[in-house]
């Protein structure tokens, strides 16, 4: 499993992971689509915008390695702002290559591209 050196371990001020020590022995955890409504706590999005800003500041808009990236907070983006870059594509893949929608992830989170 590729470590993303660099990559923010969690939101700063927070318990928010985005990303994970070591693989699990268990079995990696599949990337889903899951649904953000809009009732969703202002912490969960500035989450998620947080997340956003990360990926795209050490990515921008190169294919990557799912690598030690939360599986759980990678989902809230996965199937919209980012895509599968290979097929392919195997949700339960450590190695599986990623990439950031740029226009999606715009338009989603403004505030995550502020220059």
């Amino acid at each position: 499993m590729l470590k993303h050196r660099g990559f923010p371990g969690r939101m700063p001020g927070s318990d928010f992971q985005f990303t994970i020590r070591r693989a699990n022995p268990k079995g990696v955890t599949p990337l889903t689509r899951r649904e953000r409504r809009s009732d969703r706590k202002s912490v969960d999005r500035r989450a998620d915008t947080a997340f956003m800003a990360a990926l795209w500041e050490c990515f921008g808009d190169e294919p990557f390695e799912r690598g030690n990236l939360d599986a759980g907070r990678l989902s809230w983006l996965f199937g919209r702002e980012v895509v599968p870059a290979q097929d392919p594509f195997d949700p339960e893949d450590y190695e599986a290559l990623l990439v950031i929608k740029e226009g999606l992830a715009r338009a989603s989170f403004p505030d995550a591209f502020e220059d």
